[in-house]
């Protein structure tokens, strides 16, 4: 099945719009929210830095509202949810909708505080799915319970930061976890049934090379997953990578660059993988770089331009690949 092509020949990977499509028959609007979780690698578990590229506020818009409202906290999950409902009908007339638990650690606290956030998606009937953004290293048997029991009524995905298989890399960008605990996180995830699991990538990570990346790519393709997120590394104002960045250590790749890169990564995974993202969104007043990363239509335009004209696709690559046992 991992070698197959995408259902339709039109499309050169297999888009996340499309599977959302074809499995509920209608458009899908994801809604990002602030759930109010910490990260072991904010509050002091790990580490209280984070990541080295790390600002929430740069890609959830619910966790920007606390700088205008000067709450310490942004709406309510239900109020979120309700304005990502408006939003997703007025704007892209979506009738269905995936409640992402996006900001932070969503598995990070204990079972009650989880699952009491987690039931506020039941108040709303056009809810059909539900996504868990966390780590790899917050994860364990009584967690995965209680999010199987959701599979009931909603289509589950659980997305596990990864970003590279590299430990020199995840070292250097402070991640906290090794590939190790990536491959525990899904092997107790695959025990369940019914949960998806979408592992998240970052191309162009400091001093990696294309060899780097692509043994990224050719390991994922060995992993049972569902869906990979592709984002090129870009540089958030007020981080610690933009420190490295200004003083010239840190090196942001060019459109051209990180298109052939993208491209090459995608024809190692399996066409079988959805593709939830292919670039990144930040506002202007949060990037330092690369400004391409504003022109996402762009991006997306000319992956998909070379992809027409060199007669590529997902999973071209992918035969080339032993699978793990």
């Amino acid at each position: 099945m991992h070698n197959a092509k995408p259902d339709m020949p039109q499309e050169k990977y297999y888009k996340f719009s499309q599977y959302l499509k074809t499995r509920f028959g209608c458009r899908v609007y994801k809604i990002g929210i602030d759930a109010g979780f910490s990260c072991p690698n904010r509050d002091g578990k790990l580490s209280d830095q984070g990541c080295v590229y790390c600002d929430n506020r740069a890609f959830s818009l619910n966790s920007r509202r606390d700088l205008n409202s000067g709450e310490s906290f942004p709406n309510t999950i239900e109020r979120q949810i309700e304005q990502g409902i408006l939003f997703g009908r007025r704007r892209y007339a979506a009738q269905k909708f995936m409640v992402y638990f996006q900001s932070y650690t969503n598995t990070y606290a204990a079972l009650d505080t989880l699952k009491q956030r987690y039931d506020v998606a039941r108040k709303f009937k056009d809810v059909a799915a539900i996504t868990i953004g966390t780590r790899p290293d917050c994860i364990n048997e009584e967690i995965l319970d209680l999010i199987q029991g959701y599979t009931q009524d909603y289509e589950v995905w659980l997305e596990y930061g990864l970003q590279s298989i590299h430990a020199k890399t995840l070292e250097l960008v402070n991640r906290g976890h090794v590939y190790e605990d990536f491959l525990r996180a899904i092997e107790l995830t695959r025990q369940r049934k019914n949960i998806k699991i979408c592992a998240h990538v970052i191309i162009g990570l400091p001093n990696e090379t294309r060899e780097d990346i692509m043994a990224t790519a050719r390991a994922l393709s060995r992993i049972d997953l569902d869906g990979i997120k592709i984002h090129p590394l870009h540089i958030i104002k007020g981080t610690r990578l933009e420190e490295a960045f200004r003083a010239g250590s840190c090196k942001l790749l060019g459109l051209k660059e990180y298109v052939k890169l993208v491209i090459e990564f995608l024809e190692y995974i399996p066409a079988s993988f959805i593709i939830q993202r292919l670039t990144a969104d930040c506002p202007r007043q949060f990037l330092a770089g690369p400004l391409w990363l504003l022109e996402k239509n762009k991006v997306l335009e000319q992956i998909q331009a070379v992809f027409e004209t060199q007669e590529k696709y997902q999973g071209r690559l992918c035969q080339k690949v032993d699978k793990l046992v």
